[in-house]
Protein backbone atom coordinates (compact mmCIF):
# COMPACT_ATOMS: atom_id res chain seq x y z
CA UNK A 1 0.00 0.00 0.00
CA UNK A 2 2.43 2.19 0.82
CA UNK A 3 6.35 2.53 -0.32
CA UNK A 4 9.43 2.61 1.59
CA UNK A 5 10.05 5.32 -0.49
CA UNK A 6 6.66 7.31 0.70
CA UNK A 7 7.79 6.21 4.36
CA UNK A 8 11.38 7.62 4.47
CA UNK A 9 10.06 11.39 2.79
CA UNK A 10 7.23 10.98 5.88
CA UNK A 11 10.29 10.47 8.21
CA UNK A 12 12.03 13.67 6.87
CA UNK A 13 9.36 15.61 6.94
CA UNK A 14 8.53 14.40 10.82
CA UNK A 15 12.08 15.83 11.51
CA UNK A 16 11.41 18.86 10.05
CA UNK A 17 8.46 19.51 12.29
CA UNK A 18 10.24 17.94 15.42
CA UNK A 19 13.08 20.42 15.30
CA UNK A 20 10.14 23.38 15.13
CA UNK A 21 9.78 23.24 19.14
CA UNK A 22 7.67 27.06 18.71
CA UNK A 23 5.09 24.73 16.52
CA UNK A 24 5.35 21.97 19.08
CA UNK A 25 4.54 24.09 21.40
CA UNK A 26 1.77 26.29 20.09
CA UNK A 27 -0.28 22.63 19.07
CA UNK A 28 -0.12 21.28 22.42
CA UNK A 29 -0.36 23.92 25.00
CA UNK A 30 -2.86 25.73 23.19
CA UNK A 31 -5.27 23.47 23.02
CA UNK A 32 -4.52 22.63 26.89
CA UNK A 33 -4.48 26.27 28.27
CA UNK A 34 -8.52 25.86 26.63
CA UNK A 35 -9.66 23.08 28.41
CA UNK A 36 -8.15 24.31 31.68
CA UNK A 37 -9.72 27.43 31.06
CA UNK A 38 -13.31 26.84 30.04
CA UNK A 39 -13.48 23.35 32.61
CA UNK A 40 -12.63 25.98 35.46
CA UNK A 41 -15.16 28.56 34.46
CA UNK A 42 -17.52 26.03 33.51
CA UNK A 43 -17.09 23.62 36.67
CA UNK A 44 -19.48 25.61 38.97
CA UNK A 45 -22.37 24.55 37.03
CA UNK A 46 -23.33 21.63 38.63
CA UNK A 47 -25.64 23.72 40.98
CA UNK A 48 -27.25 27.10 40.58
CA UNK A 49 -27.41 29.57 43.23
CA UNK A 50 -31.42 30.70 43.64
CA UNK A 51 -32.85 33.65 45.71
CA UNK A 52 -36.23 33.33 46.73
CA UNK A 53 -38.19 36.19 48.74
CA UNK A 54 -41.27 34.85 50.31
CA UNK A 55 -44.12 37.89 50.86
CA UNK A 56 -46.72 35.03 51.35
CA UNK A 57 -45.35 32.88 54.54
CA UNK A 58 -48.20 30.62 53.72
CA UNK A 59 -48.32 26.74 53.64
CA UNK A 60 -48.70 26.90 49.82
CA UNK A 61 -45.07 28.62 49.99
CA UNK A 62 -43.74 26.80 52.44
CA UNK A 63 -44.07 23.57 50.46
CA UNK A 64 -42.96 25.28 47.15
CA UNK A 65 -39.82 26.00 48.83
CA UNK A 66 -39.12 22.55 50.15
CA UNK A 67 -39.49 21.45 47.21
CA UNK A 68 -36.76 23.48 45.32
CA UNK A 69 -34.51 22.84 48.44
CA UNK A 70 -35.15 18.62 47.28
CA UNK A 71 -33.49 19.55 44.11
CA UNK A 72 -29.74 18.49 43.71
CA UNK A 73 -29.35 21.12 41.10
CA UNK A 74 -30.53 24.39 43.42
CA UNK A 75 -29.02 26.22 46.38
CA UNK A 76 -31.14 28.10 47.89
CA UNK A 77 -30.88 31.21 49.47
CA UNK A 78 -34.15 33.25 51.26
CA UNK A 79 -33.68 37.09 51.85
CA UNK A 80 -35.60 40.44 51.11
CA UNK A 81 -36.28 41.50 47.49
CA UNK A 82 -34.02 44.69 47.76
CA UNK A 83 -30.82 42.79 48.64
CA UNK A 84 -31.47 39.50 46.43
CA UNK A 85 -31.74 41.87 43.14
CA UNK A 86 -28.86 43.48 44.25
CA UNK A 87 -26.83 39.99 44.33
CA UNK A 88 -28.51 38.92 40.94
CA UNK A 89 -27.15 42.04 39.27
CA UNK A 90 -23.45 41.44 40.87
CA UNK A 91 -24.06 37.91 39.47
CA UNK A 92 -23.96 36.68 42.74
CA UNK A 93 -26.96 34.51 42.31
CA UNK A 94 -28.13 32.65 38.99
CA UNK A 95 -32.11 33.77 39.61
CA UNK A 96 -34.27 35.61 41.95
CA UNK A 97 -37.76 33.97 42.87
CA UNK A 98 -40.46 36.46 43.89
CA UNK A 99 -43.56 34.49 45.81
CA UNK A 100 -46.29 37.32 46.82
CA UNK A 101 -48.91 37.73 48.94
CA UNK A 102 -51.67 36.35 47.00
CA UNK A 103 -49.73 32.81 46.89
CA UNK A 104 -52.10 31.67 49.66
CA UNK A 105 -55.50 31.65 47.79
CA UNK A 106 -56.42 28.35 46.31
CA UNK A 107 -58.73 29.53 44.31
CA UNK A 108 -56.58 32.53 43.16
CA UNK A 109 -52.95 32.01 43.38
CA UNK A 110 -51.06 34.57 42.39
CA UNK A 111 -48.35 34.11 39.89
CA UNK A 112 -44.33 33.76 40.65
CA UNK A 113 -41.86 35.89 39.32
CA UNK A 114 -39.00 34.69 38.18
CA UNK A 115 -35.81 36.91 37.34
CA UNK A 116 -33.00 35.88 35.45
CA UNK A 117 -30.20 37.00 33.34
CA UNK A 118 -31.69 36.17 30.24
CA UNK A 119 -28.30 35.63 28.25
CA UNK A 120 -27.54 32.77 30.24
CA UNK A 121 -29.83 31.02 27.29
CA UNK A 122 -28.92 27.15 28.55
CA UNK A 123 -28.42 27.63 32.71
CA UNK A 124 -32.59 29.94 32.42
CA UNK A 125 -33.74 26.28 30.64
CA UNK A 126 -32.55 23.84 33.20
CA UNK A 127 -33.60 26.40 36.32
CA UNK A 128 -37.28 27.02 34.72
CA UNK A 129 -38.36 23.00 34.34
CA UNK A 130 -37.25 22.61 37.79
CA UNK A 131 -39.24 25.42 39.27
CA UNK A 132 -42.02 24.38 37.16
CA UNK A 133 -41.96 20.66 38.58
CA UNK A 134 -42.07 21.99 41.95
CA UNK A 135 -44.90 24.33 41.10
CA UNK A 136 -46.86 21.27 39.57
CA UNK A 137 -46.13 19.25 42.73
CA UNK A 138 -47.52 21.65 45.21
CA UNK A 139 -50.97 22.37 43.18
CA UNK A 140 -50.82 18.13 43.08
CA UNK A 141 -51.15 18.36 46.68
CA UNK A 142 -53.14 21.32 47.50
CA UNK A 143 -55.90 19.76 45.06
CA UNK A 144 -55.36 16.56 46.50
CA UNK A 145 -54.59 15.04 43.16
CA UNK A 146 -53.00 11.67 42.17
CA UNK A 147 -50.65 11.96 39.57
CA UNK A 148 -51.70 9.28 36.71
CA UNK A 149 -48.24 8.25 35.22
CA UNK A 150 -45.07 7.59 37.60
CA UNK A 151 -42.16 8.36 35.87
CA UNK A 152 -38.84 6.77 37.33
CA UNK A 153 -35.57 7.95 35.60
CA UNK A 154 -32.25 5.80 34.81
CA UNK A 155 -28.92 7.82 34.00
CA UNK A 156 -27.37 5.27 31.83
CA UNK A 157 -24.59 7.41 31.46
CA UNK A 158 -23.88 7.41 35.15
CA UNK A 159 -22.86 11.13 35.26
CA UNK A 160 -23.72 14.42 34.48
CA UNK A 161 -23.07 16.25 31.38
CA UNK A 162 -20.48 19.43 32.28
CA UNK A 163 -19.93 21.99 29.74
CA UNK A 164 -16.03 20.80 29.74
CA UNK A 165 -17.32 17.36 28.15
CA UNK A 166 -19.61 19.32 25.74
CA UNK A 167 -16.52 21.77 24.55
CA UNK A 168 -13.65 18.86 24.62
CA UNK A 169 -14.69 17.39 21.39
CA UNK A 170 -15.06 20.96 19.93
CA UNK A 171 -11.57 21.76 20.86
CA UNK A 172 -10.15 18.65 19.68
CA UNK A 173 -11.44 19.32 16.25
CA UNK A 174 -10.13 22.72 16.64
CA UNK A 175 -7.04 21.03 17.01
CA UNK A 176 -7.39 18.92 14.10
CA UNK A 177 -7.93 21.58 11.73
CA UNK A 178 -5.55 23.69 12.75
CA UNK A 179 -2.67 21.18 12.85
CA UNK A 180 -3.71 20.00 9.22
CA UNK A 181 -3.71 22.90 7.65
CA UNK A 182 -0.67 24.20 9.03
CA UNK A 183 1.00 20.38 8.16
CA UNK A 184 -0.15 21.26 4.33
CA UNK A 185 -0.79 24.52 3.75
CA UNK A 186 2.07 27.23 6.01
CA UNK A 187 4.40 23.65 4.79
CA UNK A 188 4.27 23.79 1.17
CA UNK A 189 4.74 27.36 1.08
CA UNK A 190 7.77 26.87 3.15
CA UNK A 191 8.94 24.39 1.47
CA UNK A 192 8.57 26.06 -2.03
CA UNK A 193 9.93 28.95 -0.51
CA UNK A 194 13.31 27.38 0.45
CA UNK A 195 13.63 25.47 -2.78
CA UNK A 196 13.22 22.54 -1.79
CA UNK A 197 9.90 21.75 -3.74
CA UNK A 198 11.96 22.91 -7.28
CA UNK A 199 14.75 20.13 -5.79
CA UNK A 200 11.96 17.43 -5.43
CA UNK A 201 10.79 18.08 -9.27
CA UNK A 202 13.93 17.30 -10.87
CA UNK A 203 13.93 13.71 -8.96
CA UNK A 204 12.33 11.02 -9.56
CA UNK A 205 9.36 11.37 -6.95
CA UNK A 206 6.15 11.49 -8.13
CA UNK A 207 3.43 13.68 -6.66
CA UNK A 208 1.95 11.00 -5.14
CA UNK A 209 4.88 10.28 -3.25
CA UNK A 210 5.37 13.72 -1.86
CA UNK A 211 1.41 13.87 -0.90
CA UNK A 212 1.30 10.51 0.70
CA UNK A 213 4.22 11.53 2.69
CA UNK A 214 2.82 14.29 4.14
CA UNK A 215 -0.21 12.83 4.95
CA UNK A 216 1.53 9.74 6.54
CA UNK A 217 3.59 12.36 8.67
CA UNK A 218 0.65 14.43 9.63
CA UNK A 219 -1.30 12.21 10.15
CA UNK A 220 1.23 10.73 12.96
CA UNK A 221 1.54 14.12 14.27
CA UNK A 222 -2.09 14.77 15.04
CA UNK A 223 -3.23 11.14 16.60
CA UNK A 224 -0.07 11.49 19.05
CA UNK A 225 -1.02 14.97 19.97
CA UNK A 226 -4.42 14.84 20.33
CA UNK A 227 -3.72 11.44 22.17
CA UNK A 228 -1.89 13.23 25.01
CA UNK A 229 -4.89 15.95 25.09
CA UNK A 230 -7.20 13.79 25.29
CA UNK A 231 -5.40 11.36 27.88
CA UNK A 232 -4.74 15.05 29.99
CA UNK A 233 -7.84 15.21 30.13
CA UNK A 234 -9.18 12.01 30.46
CA UNK A 235 -7.61 12.00 33.72
CA UNK A 236 -7.28 14.97 35.39
CA UNK A 237 -10.46 16.36 34.19
CA UNK A 238 -12.51 13.23 34.51
CA UNK A 239 -13.99 13.09 31.52
CA UNK A 240 -15.55 10.20 29.82
CA UNK A 241 -15.95 8.67 25.94
CA UNK A 242 -19.00 6.95 26.19
CA UNK A 243 -18.81 5.54 22.47
CA UNK A 244 -16.08 3.40 21.05
CA UNK A 245 -12.70 4.64 20.63
CA UNK A 246 -12.49 3.15 17.30
CA UNK A 247 -14.97 5.30 16.04
CA UNK A 248 -13.06 8.04 17.82
CA UNK A 249 -10.35 7.72 16.16
CA UNK A 250 -11.77 6.89 13.09
CA UNK A 251 -13.60 10.49 12.74
CA UNK A 252 -10.40 11.77 13.82
CA UNK A 253 -8.24 10.38 11.36
CA UNK A 254 -11.21 11.44 8.57
CA UNK A 255 -11.16 15.04 9.66
CA UNK A 256 -7.38 15.03 9.47
CA UNK A 257 -7.47 14.44 5.92
CA UNK A 258 -10.51 17.11 5.47
CA UNK A 259 -8.35 19.54 6.81
CA UNK A 260 -5.09 18.10 5.47
CA UNK A 261 -6.64 18.32 1.85
CA UNK A 262 -8.19 21.60 2.32
CA UNK A 263 -4.66 23.20 3.35
CA UNK A 264 -3.14 21.52 0.38
CA UNK A 265 -5.09 23.61 -1.90
CA UNK A 266 -4.96 26.82 -0.18
CA UNK A 267 -0.70 26.36 0.05
CA UNK A 268 -1.16 25.91 -3.80
CA UNK A 269 -2.83 29.20 -4.36
CA UNK A 270 -0.30 31.50 -2.02
CA UNK A 271 3.29 32.36 -2.78
CA UNK A 272 4.26 33.62 0.53
CA UNK A 273 3.43 32.97 4.03
CA UNK A 274 2.63 36.21 4.73
CA UNK A 275 0.02 35.27 1.29
CA UNK A 276 -1.75 32.17 2.95
CA UNK A 277 -2.16 33.73 6.69
CA UNK A 278 -5.28 36.05 5.34
CA UNK A 279 -6.76 33.00 3.31
CA UNK A 280 -6.15 30.93 6.04
CA UNK A 281 -7.53 32.74 8.82
CA UNK A 282 -10.89 33.40 6.13
CA UNK A 283 -11.15 29.48 6.01
CA UNK A 284 -10.52 28.74 9.48
CA UNK A 285 -11.86 31.69 11.52
CA UNK A 286 -15.30 31.50 10.73
CA UNK A 287 -15.69 27.74 11.40
CA UNK A 288 -14.12 28.00 14.90
CA UNK A 289 -17.07 30.67 15.39
CA UNK A 290 -19.68 28.88 13.56
CA UNK A 291 -18.96 25.67 14.06
CA UNK A 292 -20.50 24.19 17.58
CA UNK A 293 -17.01 24.47 19.71
CA UNK A 294 -17.98 26.49 22.04
CA UNK A 295 -21.63 26.53 21.84
CA UNK A 296 -24.83 24.43 20.35
CA UNK A 297 -25.53 25.08 16.79
CA UNK A 298 -28.79 24.83 17.72
CA UNK A 299 -28.48 28.20 19.47
CA UNK A 300 -28.14 29.69 16.51
CA UNK A 301 -31.16 31.80 14.14
CA UNK A 302 -32.79 29.03 12.08
CA UNK A 303 -31.88 30.87 9.33
CA UNK A 304 -28.34 30.07 9.53
CA UNK A 305 -28.49 26.59 11.02
CA UNK A 306 -28.82 24.84 7.47
CA UNK A 307 -25.29 26.65 6.37
CA UNK A 308 -24.04 25.97 9.62
CA UNK A 309 -24.26 22.37 9.63
CA UNK A 310 -22.22 22.23 5.87
CA UNK A 311 -19.35 23.03 7.33
CA UNK A 312 -16.47 20.96 7.30
CA UNK A 313 -15.74 21.40 10.88
CA UNK A 314 -19.22 21.16 11.81
CA UNK A 315 -19.43 17.87 10.76
CA UNK A 316 -16.50 17.13 12.75
CA UNK A 317 -17.49 18.43 15.87
CA UNK A 318 -21.22 16.78 15.82
CA UNK A 319 -19.41 13.47 14.78
CA UNK A 320 -16.66 13.35 18.05
CA UNK A 321 -19.48 14.88 20.40
CA UNK A 322 -22.10 12.15 19.28
CA UNK A 323 -19.70 9.60 19.58
CA UNK A 324 -17.78 10.67 23.33
CA UNK A 325 -21.34 11.90 24.84
CA UNK A 326 -24.25 10.07 23.79
CA UNK A 327 -21.99 6.67 22.46
CA UNK A 328 -23.02 6.86 18.95
CA UNK A 329 -21.20 4.35 16.58
CA UNK A 330 -19.66 6.02 13.43
CA UNK A 331 -21.21 2.97 11.50
CA UNK A 332 -24.56 3.75 12.87
CA UNK A 333 -24.11 6.72 9.61
CA UNK A 334 -25.34 9.71 11.59
CA UNK A 335 -26.29 12.54 9.65
CA UNK A 336 -22.67 13.88 10.74
CA UNK A 337 -21.12 10.93 10.20
CA UNK A 338 -22.50 11.24 6.48
CA UNK A 339 -21.66 15.21 6.88
CA UNK A 340 -17.64 13.58 7.59
CA UNK A 341 -17.62 11.15 4.44
CA UNK A 342 -19.45 14.03 2.38
CA UNK A 343 -16.53 16.31 3.00
CA UNK A 344 -13.98 13.49 2.67
CA UNK A 345 -14.85 13.19 -0.64
CA UNK A 346 -15.17 17.08 -1.65
CA UNK A 347 -11.88 17.59 0.40
CA UNK A 348 -10.44 15.33 -2.19
CA UNK A 349 -11.93 16.88 -5.24
CA UNK A 350 -10.37 20.74 -4.27
CA UNK A 351 -7.21 19.24 -3.37
CA UNK A 352 -6.61 17.42 -6.25
CA UNK A 353 -7.98 20.46 -8.24
CA UNK A 354 -6.11 23.49 -7.32
CA UNK A 355 -2.74 21.27 -6.32
CA UNK A 356 -0.55 21.47 -9.44
CA UNK A 357 2.51 19.35 -9.02
CA UNK A 358 4.34 21.35 -11.16
CA UNK A 359 2.74 24.57 -10.83
CA UNK A 360 3.33 24.54 -6.99
CA UNK A 361 6.92 23.35 -7.44
CA UNK A 362 7.91 25.93 -9.78
CA UNK A 363 5.59 28.72 -8.86
CA UNK A 364 7.79 32.24 -8.47
CA UNK A 365 9.52 32.65 -4.79
CA UNK A 366 11.59 35.34 -3.57
CA UNK A 367 14.59 34.22 -3.39
CA UNK A 368 15.96 34.31 0.76
CA UNK A 369 18.61 36.80 1.83
CA UNK A 370 21.92 34.93 1.59
CA UNK A 371 20.74 33.73 -2.37
CA UNK A 372 20.32 37.12 -2.93
CA UNK A 373 23.40 38.16 -1.56
CA UNK A 374 25.17 35.40 -3.28
CA UNK A 375 23.84 36.23 -6.29
CA UNK A 376 25.23 39.48 -6.43
CA UNK A 377 29.20 38.38 -5.68
CA UNK A 378 31.46 38.84 -8.58
CA UNK A 379 32.61 35.00 -9.80
CA UNK A 380 35.98 34.19 -9.65
CA UNK A 381 36.48 33.42 -12.94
Amino acid sequence: MFTSLQFHLAGVFLKIFLRNRQAILFSLFFPLIFIGAFSFSGASNDQFTIGVTDESQSPFSEEFIKNLEQEEIFNLIEGDFESLQSSLIQGDIKGLILIPNNFKDIDNLGALKFYVDASQTRQVSVIQRAIETSLLSVERKIRNIEPLFDLQLEDVKARPQRYIDFLLPGLLAFMIMNLSIAGSGFNIVEYRRRGILKRLFVTPIKPKDFITSIVLARMLIVLVQLSVVLSIALFLLDITIIGSYLSFYLTVILGTFIFLCIGFALGSLAKTQEGIRPIVGLVTFPQVILSGVFFPISSMPEVVQPIVYSLPLSSVVSSLREIANDGVSFMAFSTSTIGVLIWVLISFVIATRFFVWKEVCLLYTSPSPRDATLSRMPSSA
